[in-house]
């Protein structure tokens, strides 16, 4: 019987030496190129060159080793045609059993700071490797294909069990095999087609969607109980939730990855945007803020986070932008909440906020904070993309429409408040405040169908807390009416984008009232 071919060519080399020991062991002969052949000799092991193979040498410094009919016919030969097995042998070819291969570094090299040059990052697109996996995969039935260090183990106990024989490895683990190389083939051209356009293009988005990820997670179910649902981490180095470290709890659900990014969005667009090194608190229930501060102090923050909504913050979610503090923790106390994500934990906060089993407690380093410029969505027939983040305010004085002026400093709170509800389900209203050492919602009105509901149930919520509050709009008012509410709850600024063809309505309404009104000329629409 003729002893099994495999062949190794590989860019990240773990594992490689004990999976070629592993087949010489069995009775394989191993075919190999430059490096790792290098890495097999350099262990001890026989192998035999991919040249001595072809009867050719790497030419273009390595672009051109493994594109040869001596490989791919080994590879793509069907052992059950006999006309293909024929017309190997009379090319001298030899079949090829096993192919291993994984790709260069391309998405590492992409990431790397300052960027690579456009030359650099050329040479780090693999030819010869996708197209070894594409024929092995393709022949699956008559050849094995590894594409990951993790298959190693258990392709080897596979063969071991039949003494080395390739019919070792069923014919359904192979088909799992091929499925698992044509999603790193896909995966590879996805991350070049995305760099290479980012380089190339001038466009704000992608001519063309192209998704890619790491193997799923699976969860214990979707929204509801009846919905299957997997979590899947973006490629490469874990970035922003995959990349987040769980200190208890039980694992999360796909509403808490829902709300938790909702969380982190709220944070990075209040500390972004308003510029603050400040402490920030956001509360969120159902992926909308249920309340927002910024605050000198770390319990400063939670405490006026909480009184925007405290009735809906029961079973919410908890996001900091700086270590979580003994203090903190004790005034968050017995308070019920699913997930608490912050980007780290005094060791004695820790153990106050992991005290109760079913608390979901998170640390995520800001380096690793993943807030894409793109934003994806699929819908029935096609996807849509736009850019993500709060529009570039500037706001001075000259914004201010009304008879009655603003305060220079009530720039900043509107800042605050534009920076809420941009993460705010459209039709939005929020009120906001100054506290004794920062800002604080006051109360939230998201997701209506019309603005002065939204109003109505943002005044609600916060009863006489309302007097004296600016009133933040993410979109223009329609009539007056809004306007007329405001006043009604107490509030004494507006801050709204304006664009009405009622606009003037709305400013001889403030005008009427004695209330200022500013224009931001955006909108902050929210779906």
């Amino acid at each position: 019987m003729t002893s099994p071919r495999a062949l190794l060519s590989v860019s990240d080399k773990t594992g490689i030496e004990s999976l070629g020991k592993a087949l010489i062991e069995m009775g394989w002969k191993i075919i190999s190129t430059g490096g790792t052949a290098n890495k097999l000799t350099e262990n001890g092991l026989e192998v035999t060159k991919i040249s001595d193979l072809t009867g050719y040498q790497e030419i273009l410094d390595g672009r051109v080793k493994t594109l040869n009919p001596a490989i791919h016919g080994g590879i793509l030969a069907r052992r059950n045609e006999e006309s293909d097995m024929r017309k190997l042998s009379d090319l001298g070819f030899v079949p090829l059993d096993l192919v291993c291969v994984n790709l260069y570094p391309f998405e590492e090299t992409a990431s790397k700071k300052p960027p690579v040059s456009d030359e650099e990052i050329i040479e780090k697109i693999d030819i010869g490797g996708p197209t070894m996996i594409r024929s092995a995969a393709k022949n699956h039935s008559d050849v094995i294909v590894l594409t990951n260090p993790n298959q190693y183990e258990r392709i080897i106990e596979s063969l071991a069990n039949s003494e080395g024989d390739p019919s070792g490895v069923s014919l359904d683990e192979r088909k799992e095999l091929a499925i698992e190389a044509f999603h790193c083939t896909s995966k590879f051209d996805t991350i070049v087609a995305k760099e290479l356009e980012s380089r190339f293009s001038d466009q704000q988005i992608p001519s063309q969607i192209q998704i890619s990820s790491d193997t799923g997670l699976d969860l214990r179910y979707g929204e509801n109980p009846h919905q299957k649902a997997r979590f899947y981490p973006s490629p490469g180095k874990p970035m922003g939730l995959s990349a987040a470290i769980m200190h208890s709890g039980k694992p999360l659900s796909y509403n808490n990855y829902l709300d938790l990014d909702a969380a982190l969005r709220v944070t990075s667009s209040v500390v972004e945007n308003c510029n603050s090194d400040l402490h920030v608190c956001s509360i969120i229930k159902h992926t909308n803020p249920c309340g927002a501060a910024i605050d000198e102090t770390q319990t400063g923050s939670w405490e006026n986070a909480l009184a925007s909504d405290q009735e809906s913050a029961f079973g919410c979610i908890i996001a900091f932008n700086k270590t979580i503090q003994k203090d903190t923790a004790e005034a968050i106390g017995n308070h019920f909440f699913e997930c608490i994500i912050a980007p780290d934990f005094e060791p004695i906060a820790l153990e106050i906020l992991s005290a109760k089993r079913n608390r979901r407690v998170l640390t995520l380093n800001p380096e690793f904070s993943q807030q894409g410029q793109i934003n994806i969505r699929e819908i029935d027939g096609g996807w849509l993309a736009q850019q993500k983040g709060l529009a570039n305010f500037v706001l001075d004085l000259e914004s201010v429409v009304t008879e009655k002026r603003t305060e220079k400093e009530d720039l900043s709170l509107a800042k605050f408040g534009l920076s809420v509800i941009s993460e705010v389900k459209s039709n939005a209203i929020v009120l906001v405040n100054r506290t004794e050492r920062g800002f604080s919602t006051v109360g939230i009105g998201p997701g209506q169908t019309s603005r002065v509901s939204a109003i109505r149930i943002a005044a609600r919520r916060v009863g006489e807390r309302s007097v004296g509050s600016m009133l933040v709009s993410d979109a223009f008012f329609p009539f007056r009416d809004t306007v007329d509410f405001a006043n009604e709850i107490g509030v004494k600024t507006i801050v709204q984008p304006g664009g009405s063809i009622r606009d003037q309505e709305s400013i001889d309404a403030a005008n009427e009232h004695g209330l200022s009104m500013i224009f931001t000329g955006k909108r902050l629409f929210l779906h």
